[in-house]
């Protein structure tokens, strides 16, 4: 079995070199990752994850951003696919209330204000990273033009993969942390509705689940891909 790697917002495989690590030798893992300097929509990530799907049974493993992409992908019910992971994940927009109207004015200022120290506090709000996890993070971000992490911002607040989540035919774990601050609670319900066999994990965490408990998220992946 093989686990495909889909990132988050940063679009970096950098960021899974810890959790990968963690991950038993008798799987293999397939990461995807997306351009730095060329804005793509979900459908042309779609497009990019479709083409680089294993030709061997397979588990996809998408954490934040690349969630409702993986509930789109999952939905084509491509062969070979034989589960799907979500790490903070949502089906819709995480930005609620006013601040999802006023995301589209603000994600512009991502072009002159420091993203890769703030971006990096927000993921790990309320955490005990290390200061190195930190700076790999603010790293990652920075590395991304802020053009195309505007884009991404926009297609997060526009997203809605609700429909698509209903049509997947494969189980689906999720990996909740208890501790985030970008991803409400709420959407873990509207996938819950949308897929009441739902496999849910709850962890002592902030948003970036993968980074900073790699071994715990490794072992539940692990657990769930040996049930399949």
């Amino acid at each position: 079995m093989k686990l495909l790697l889909l990132p988050g917002m940063q679009g970096t495989v950098d960021l899974f070199v810890d959790f990968a690590a963690a991950i038993p030798s008798e799987f293999a893992e397939q990461a995807i990752g997306f351009s730095n300097d060329i804005p793509l929509s979900y459908p042309q990530l779609l497009e990019l994850v479709c083409s680089r799907a294993p030709s061997q049974p397979y588990v996809v493993v998408a954490e934040s951003f690349s969630t409702p992409l993986a509930i789109q992908f999952a939905a084509t019910n491509p062969p070979n696919l034989k589960g799907l992971v979500l790490s903070a994940g949502f089906a819709t927009s995480p930005v609620r209330g006013v601040l999802r109207f006023l995301t589209p004015f603000l994600a512009p200022l991502l072009a002159h204000i420091p993203v890769n120290q703030i971006g990096a506090r927000l993921m790990l709000l309320g955490s005990t990273a290390s200061e190195p996890l930190q700076a790999r993070i603010g790293a990652a971000i920075a590395s991304v033009r802020p053009k195309v992490l505007m884009d991404r911002v926009q297609a997060v607040v526009a997203c809605n993969s609700l429909e698509e989540l209903r049509r997947i035919n494969v189980p689906i774990l999720y990996l909740q942390a208890r501790y985030d601050r970008l991803v409400d609670p709420i959407c873990l319900e509207e996938i819950r509705r949308a897929k009441p066999e739902l496999e849910v994990e709850v962890l002592d965490s902030s948003h970036m689940l993968l980074q900073q408990l790699p071994q715990q998220t490794a072992q539940l992946v692990t657990d769930f891909v040996r049930r399949l």
